[in-house]
């Protein structure tokens, strides 16, 4: 029997004994397991040594992007922009892991001094080449330190980082003084991650962390930050690519195809269909998206959650 806790360190409070970790879920593959000391749950090294991001998405989820509209994510995007100018209405901006590049391109729409970084080569080209963007291409262990930000966003990134402790040590060097880092993460003790616990669809093997508010606010904390706000995130977009487009394929499928996983690409293709609209249905598509978004993150119904920290 293999010893799962090998190597695994608690990104939290750096527990590493084994016999202080104990498995929460066990999926087909791999095991979700928590840290006794802190709370934190997590999936050990021995079951993330296959997992890369440097391909995450293909030429065909870039094709998808492409033809997709860009007015529905830069609307969906100042909801996020909204939020951090109660902090920071203006000053440079890095977003670590920009994908697209559509939150960047927003940014740098309403004033912001935008960069940022992108491991996956099919998003950074996409944001380079087509939205024209001051993106490179590399790891953020491998950046450069000579230059500090007043802004550094993550949406969807620290769950992916096996070395979070690290990483967050690193943001801090990086970050300006009295300057904010924002993070959006799945939160594992949300609604949704209690309800469903390991049929929650936010936990998989490229997920590595799954923080809550206690684990998340002890990480920063350590690295000097102060948390000044969290809040729910329910992610409309998400839902009808990972909720709606399977049921939808589940009641029109067979039992076969229902089995047979979606691509990305097919998931960003059916996410288009709610957006090549004319222009005026879209910004009343928007209006609702705003209203439903706003009212669920005040009634704490999401699956993630919105960290926004000060650096002392």
């Amino acid at each position: 029997m293999p010893d799962i806790f090998d190597e695994a360190i608690c990104c939290v409070c750096n527990n590493s004994d084994p016999k202080e970790f104990k498995v929460k879920y066990k999926k087909d593959n791999y095991a979700v397991c928590e840290c006794n000391k802190c709370s934190l749950v997590f999936i050990p090294p021995y079951f993330r040594k296959q997992i890369s991001y440097e391909n995450y998405k293909d030429e065909n989820v870039a094709n998808a992007v492409r033809n997709g509209n860009n007015f529905v994510k830069i609307e969906r995007h100042k909801l996020r922009y909204n939020l951090i100018k109660k902090y920071k209405p203006n000053g440079s901006l890095f977003d670590l892991g920009a994908g697209w590049g559509h939150f960047m391109l927003t940014g740098q729409q309403l004033g912001y001094d935008v960069y940022g970084i992108e491991i996956s080569e099919q998003p950074y080209l996409y944001s380079k080449n087509d939205l024209k963007l001051p993106v490179d291409h590399i790891d953020f262990f491998d950046m450069k330190e000579d230059k500090t930000f007043d802004i550094i966003t993550m949406w969807d990134v620290l769950e992916h980082i096996d070395k979070a402790d690290t990483f967050i040590e690193k943001c801090a060097r990086v970050n300006s003084k009295n300057g904010y880092i924002v993070i959006q993460v799945p939160q594992i003790d949300s609604y949704f991650a209690k309800k469903y616990k390991d049929d929650w669809k936010m936990m998989s093997l490229d997920h590595v962390n799954y923080f809550g508010k206690k684990t998340i606010t002890q990480l920063l904390n350590k690295h000097g930050y102060e948390v000044e706000c969290i809040k729910s995130s329910f992610e409309i977009k998400l839902f009808i690519m990972y909720t709606v487009l399977p049921f939808i394929k589940k009641f029109k499928g067979s039992k076969t195809e229902v089995k047979t996983e979606i691509k990305s690409s097919e998931r960003q293709q059916y996410f288009n269909t709610f957006t090549q609209k004319p222009l005026w249905k879209l910004k009343l598509y928007m209006k609702i998206h705003n209203v439903i978004y706003n009212t669920l993150s005040v009634l704490n119904i999401g699956e993630e959650m919105i960290v926004i920290a000060k650096k002392k």
